[in-house]
């Protein structure tokens, strides 16, 4: 019960509001009578088809300002433009993203109907409720049977006998409130479809279909049509949306900024372009492209210009169905495997839809007789077709249709609801490419490898019961870091609990999760059904083991970055100017407070850490510190306004004005190129004015913002234009000159603006003086309050122990539950970490405990430890918290600096707040493949030619589907494995048995080691004392722990090489992992890596050697002797310690450090000693830093470091034109950079000296 209780109380809080000015929702349970709709359609001009009509009497606004004599507020003067905001932008977020606004509308103005209320129905209308149209009818005339409950899933066994629509009605709109939802339960007219943008039909015989399509193509304006139907694994689709439609967005896709068919042009000279009237262009070359147009009369074209695509509409011509189905055209293809389907199943719904008009009823499933009698009208339809009649004729797939027509199954359902519901959506507001016309799809690979008889379905249903699965839902990861599984501990998650399963779901919402599922799906050989989709965009994976690749095999390319100075300083996207605009907000309002406070809690500590570090981050740390302490500290709003005023004035009119300055519009590169050119845009200052709502609104939010992070109250005046108008008047801005000799980064590689320079130490010892004058002028315990930028309920879990388990419900700031208050059986909270009056005073940050109560939950989730969550919840979309108020008031600053088109606040949100896109349809589509697949899972017998990977895109659309990639197959002497195979060792071996048994394979390991412990290497002598003794016991031994009693095994991971002494890379040796799956308790994994390569022989001095072991066993053990401590605790089954959310055993070849390659070209280089320490220390310690300093002295490194450090300063001191603290700097730095040092050394004095100074200037 608790888990159902948590579903239901988000969904009361999913639950959209009433939009304004409509009225309640219509739930007719009468049957009959209709509410008459406001009618909306969309005509287009034959001849001019970049104009769009609206003809009706709905407007697109379905909301009202209520305060129409009041003064608008600063955020309405700034985002909305006057408009009435009539879209819940919090509610539709990720469906704004999708469709933006003008699409929303359009839906919130649209009535659909759907008739046949059947699994497919229901689909179909719980996509269109879920998108927001105005109004959906459900129409049926027949009454719930038990044969409809497996498909429909509103219905229960209390809705026998009920007519479907009224069934369906009212979980349908709890959906959507903002939804109006009303029934039908008679007959339908062909004119009670003139109340309705679009009809769907999903249970209607031909000759109804086409009646009812005449009617719909030639009413004016015209009705969108659509008929689907879906039998058993068989479906199909047909869409009319009339003689012209026209298509606005063909692909929904931004418009690029490039060479495209048709552009609006900016640029410098040819002035006649600059007008903002597409034009056509042609002969488009990567540099260049010739207007289709005379240009005679225009300028000369000087220089530079920006080319913006405009996307042009697209007028389809429909065939009515009667038409249509004569000659059908080109169908939608979905597998490139199938190109003669399509046409066969056209002809088999014909045949399906005579077969029932003449027997009145659907084929017997089993039955031969229905099956020929089906084949046979079939092939005389297509006798009847002449010349356009098929070669040939599927006897097997049409009995297959035959034998599962009555059926509509659930994934068939779902991936059909999905489509239409788009198609749907695209015939209301011309957002995206339609499906023209027909869509054929079938799954026959889902069927049972051997067919089944009568009394074998008894066997299979049971089979189904018995299926254990892991879903990863995203909907149970609404709060997604929360449910991110990689950091559920795995005494919860354990070996029972994977070994238990038959299949795990993926739906989550992030790499990182999916790959550590993929990564314990590998380690435990269970299937695993990967799924994700991206607005109208979706993808499915499946990784069945010894078939396919897992989901880890292939990686994606990371996202590009933009350099960091075109970011700073050479924007030229909007992308770049929110990128800049939220690193502002984080320094200004989270980190530069939190530096304060670190200093303030502790001054010692921290300006020794500062004098520690000595270098150029820890000298701009110290110099914000110090801004925002005491020459930028604020006592009161009008300080903060002061604040704001002044910020403006640096960022969007003095820094243009130096950057102008240091670089004029005519400036040149060294090579003579005229340096600002494309991409780069020359930037224009801001003239500050109150008059000017977006300039208003940046001080609004931004001395808001400041207040609260120094504590001080916001006076209602705040948000009111010409209140504030007259306090930001009060602000003496200081005139500003430009400075000559100012450096400014254009080196796109550059990875920092901090420049280093020698006199770093000495700023610093300055900059601390200083900060302890101001110190002693602030309050008593004077603190700040940093405001962090998150998303939506980001949720960091804290693990500790609790000794009850239950979910409180999360409301929100104003609905905080309290301290020990008791809403019932399942709701509990009495340890929240602060009082009720502390957190309800915080308008961003609530701190609530989260626990899950297993009992009486079917969901598969066991909680067996008593275990305590203690979230932080923030709430980005939160429009009284300003955050994206200052961040899109930055970016559009900045944009209008260097003439970028500006976003609204919902775009600003959608970029700076990495929102992911997402749609009810594409979802349903995904979920219905993946069951599709799961049917192939549980059967069990299927081959890899039978599965699919599948990639759709519903806008254009595009139905890609592909069989997985078999897994990689490595080769050694007479074996074969892949990433899937296991090697088991039982009954406690000894080091040499486990050595000698790799032997036997051909295999010698050269290193074995235990989570981040070494067990064996062959370069440590005192390494054989270990080889009589039981793995086990040496894991006990040297890594001090023992098997938790979740875990019945033991995993090793070795390093080998073949009798030829090549090493098994990571593209080989992966592949040979030798773990077992379920074995006694002296069962051991061995695993093969290459992450120990570090301590193969010829990667260490002889002499060194045994002192090298000693010192790595210790830094490793934590810096513990091994004699006569306590037993460590840690997990052993974690190989690689630096990621500690990583707790799989199987080596992945894409997070992989090493390589062959990179070994070779570590030996290459000078001082090979200290890098080969590095390679091994970079994969063994997560501590670096104390244990670097352990190790280096055990083993020698540190005197060799001075020796290099002495060596520097020798061949420093020749240059008598350094000074002294100058030549320990430098001899200090060098000694830190292995290839400037090699560099330095190999020059001769004179290019000694020549390499000092581009050092110093910063160029090295």
């Amino acid at each position: 019960m608790g888990i159902r209780r948590v579903f239901s109380s988000l969904l009361h809080y999913m639950l959209p509001r009433k939009r304004q000015g409509e009225g309640e929702a219509v739930n007719e349970r009468d049957s009959e009578i209709v509410t008459k709709k406001h009618h909306i359609s969309f005509s287009t001009d034959s001849k001019n088809t970049a104009e769009t009509k609206t003809v009706g009497t709905s407007s697109l606004g379905v909301g009202n300002s209520n305060n129409k004599g009041s003064e608008p507020t600063i955020m309405e003067m700034a985002f909305d433009n006057g408009k009435p905001r009539d879209i819940d932008e919090d509610l539709h977020s990720r469906q704004l993203a999708v469709y933006g606004r003008e699409t929303m509308r359009r839906l919130f103005a649209s009535n659909v109907l759907v008739s046949g209320m059947q699994g497919l129905g229901v689909e179909i209308a719980k996509n269109l409720i879920l998108a927001g149209v105005k109004s959906v009818t459900l129409h049926d005339e027949g009454t719930v049977e038990l044969w409809d409950m497996s498909s429909n899933f509103v219905f229960s066994e209390k809705d026998l006998g009920k007519n479907r629509a009224l069934a369906s009605i009212q979980k349908l709109q709890e959906l959507n409130n903002a939804v109006a939802i009303s029934t039908l339960t008679t007959k339908l007219s062909k004119e009670q479809l003139s109340d309705f943008q679009a009809v769907v039909f999903t249970d209607i015989n031909l000759e109804s279909a086409v009646e009812f399509n005449e009617y719909c193509h030639n009413h004016e304006p015209p009705i969108a049509f659509i008929k689907t139907e879906v039998r058993g694994l068989f479906g199909s689709a047909f869409c009319d949306f009339g003689p012209e439609f026209t298509v606005f967005d063909v692909d929904g896709e931004e418009p690029h900024t490039g060479w495209r068919s048709g552009c609006v042009l900016r640029n410098s000279g040819m002035t006649e372009l600059n007008d903002g009237k597409p034009r056509k262009i042609k002969n488009a070359r990567p540099y260049s492209f010739t207007l289709d147009e005379d240009t005679t009369t225009f300028g000369m074209y000087e220089r530079g210009g920006i080319v913006t695509q405009v996307k042009q509409p697209k007028v389809l011509n429909f065939k009515p169905l009667k038409e249509a189905i004569k000659d059908p055209g080109d169908f939608l293809l979905s597998d490139f495997s199938k190109f003669d389907r399509p046409p066969l199943l056209h002809l088999a719904f014909q045949s399906l839809d005579k077969f029932v008009s003449e027997l009145g009823r659907f084929p017997v499933a089993g039955s031969e007789e229905d099956a020929q009698r089906l084949i046979s009208i079939t092939s005389d339809i297509n006798e009847s077709l002449g010349d356009a009649k098929l070669d040939e004729i599927n006897p097997k797939l049409l009995r297959h249709f035959a034998f599962g027509a009555r059926a509509v199954l659930n994934p068939m359902a779902a991936m059909f609801g999905g489509i239409v519901g788009q198609e749907v959506v695209k015939a209301c507001s011309g957002k995206f490419h339609p499906l023209f016309q027909f869509f054929y799809f079938d799954s026959v690979e889902s069927l049972p490898t051997e067919l089944l008889d009568p009394s074998d379905f008894i066997s299979w249903k049971k089979k189904l019961e018995d299926v254990k699965s892991f879903c990863c839902w995203i909907c149970f990861c609404a709060f997604s870091e929360l449910c991110r599984i990689a950091w559920v501990p795995e005494n919860v998650f354990h070996d029972a609990f994977w070994e238990n399963l038959n299949v795990v779901i993926n739906a989550l919402d992030n790499v990182n999760a999916r790959l550590y599922v993929d990564q314990r799906c590998l380690y435990f050989q269970k299937p695993l059904l990967e799924s994700g989709t991206l607005g109208a965009k979706c993808n499915t994976q499946m990784v069945i083991p010894h078939l396919t690749e897992n989901y880890g095999a292939s990686r994606d390319p990371p996202e590009k970055q933009a350099p960091m100075c075109t970011v700073h300083s050479f924007p030229h996207n909007i992308d770049h100017c929110l990128t800049w605009a939220r690193s502002e907000f984080e320094g200004l309002l989270e980190k530069t407070p939190a530096e304060a406070n670190a200093y303030l809690s502790n001054p010692g500590e921290y300006t020794s850490a500062m004098r520690n570090a000595g270098d150029a981050q820890a000298r701009d740390n110290l110099e914000r510190v110090i801004e925002c302490l005491d020459r930028e500290r604020c006592e009161s709003f009008q300080d903060c306004i002061t604040w704001a005023r002044l910020k403006f004035e640096d960022y969007f009119a003095n820094r243009v004005k130096q950057l102008t300055f240091t670089f004029p519009e005519d400036a040149a590169t060294s090579t003579g190129a005229p340096f600002w050119s494309a991409p780069k845009r020359f930037p224009r200052p801001l003239q500050f004015s109150t008059t000017d709502s977006s300039h208003l609104h940046f001080i609004m939010a931004a001395s808001i913002l400041r207040a609260e992070t120094f504590g001080i109250p916001v006076p209602d005046w705040a948000k009111h234009p010409k209140k504030l108008a007259e306090a930001v008047d009060k602000v003496i801005v200081p005139d500003f000159e430009p400075k000559k000799d100012v450096k400014i980064v254009t080196d796109e590689k550059a990875t920092s603006l901090a420049t280093a320079s020698v006199d770093d130490v000495a700023v610093i010892n300055e900059l601390i003086l200083k900060l302890d004058q101001c110190r002693k002028t602030l309050p008593t315990n004077f603190r700040m309050k940093p405001i962090q930028f998150e998303k939506v309920f980001s949720l960091y879990a804290d693990m500790g122990f609790f000794d009850e388990y239950a979910w409180t419900e999360i409301r929100g700031i104003d609905e905080y539950v309290p301290c020990g208050w008791q809403g019932g059986d399942d709701l509990a909270s009495n340890s929240l970490n602060k009082s009720d009056d502390d957190m309800k005073n915080q308008s961003e940050v609530v701190k609530i405990v989260i626990v899950a109560d297993g009992g009486g939950s079917d969901f598969v989730w066991p909680y067996n430890a008593a275990e305590r969550v203690v979230a932080r919840v923030s709430i980005l979309d939160d429009d009284t918290n300003y955050h994206m108020d200052m961040i899109a008031a930055l970016a559009n600053m900045r944009a209008r600096n260097y003439s970028i088109p500006e976003v609204d606040k919902l775009k600003a949100k959608f970029i700076a707040g990495r929102i992911i896109p997402a749609i009810a349809t594409s979802t349903a589509m995904a979920t219905g493949l993946v069951c599709l697949e799961l049917y192939k899972v549980i059967d069990g017998s299927h081959k890899l030619e039978d599965y699919r990977n599948t990639f759709a895109n519903l806008a254009l659309p595009l139905f890609s589907m592909a069989e997985p990639v078999p897994p990689k197959v490595v080769k050694h002497q007479n074996m074969s494995w892949t990433v899937w195979d296991r090697w088991i060792i039982k009954d406690n071996p000894t080091l040499r048995e486990v050595l000698q048994w790799l032997a036997d394979k051909g295999l010698n390991a050269y290193s074995i080691s235990f989570g981040s412990c070494l067990l064996y290497n062959s370069m440590f002598p005192r390494h054989k004392d270990r080889m009589d003794k039981n793995v086990a016991d040496l894991a006990r031994e040297v890594a001090k722990v023992d098997l938790p009693p979740y875990r019945n095994h033991l995993d090793v991971v070795v390093a080998c090489e073949d009798d030829q002494d090549n090493d098994f890379g990571p593209s080989s040796l992966i592949t040979m992992i030798l773990s077992a799956l379920s074995c006694d308790k002296d069962c051991y994994h061995i695993e093969s890596d290459v992450w120990d390569q570090g301590l193969r022989p010829d990667r260490a001095t002889g002499e060194n050697a045994e002192g090298f072991a000693d010192a790595l066993h210790d830094v490793l053990s934590g810096g513990q002797d091994n004699r006569g401590t306590a037993p460590r605790t840690e997990s052993p089954q974690t190989p690689n310690p630096i990621d500690e959310n990583d707790h799989t055993s199987t080596y992945n070849p894409q997070t992989s450090t090493r390589s062959s390659d990179k070994s070779k070209k570590k030996r290459k280089q000078k001082n090979p000693g200290e890098d080969r320490f590095l390679d091994v220390l970079e994969n063994f310690c997560d501590k670096t830093d104390a244990r670097l300093a352990d190790l280096a002295k055990r083993i020698g490194f540190e005197q060799d470091a001075s020796s290099s450090r002495k060596a520097i300063y020798d061949a420093l001191d020749k240059m008598t034109f350094l000074t002294v603290e100058t030549k320990i700097a430098v001899a200090t730095q060098l000694s830190n950079k292995t290839n400037e040092l090699d560099i330095f050394f190999a020059l001769s004095d004179e290019n000694k000296a020549v390499f000092v100074k581009l050092l110093l200037e910063g160029k090295i």
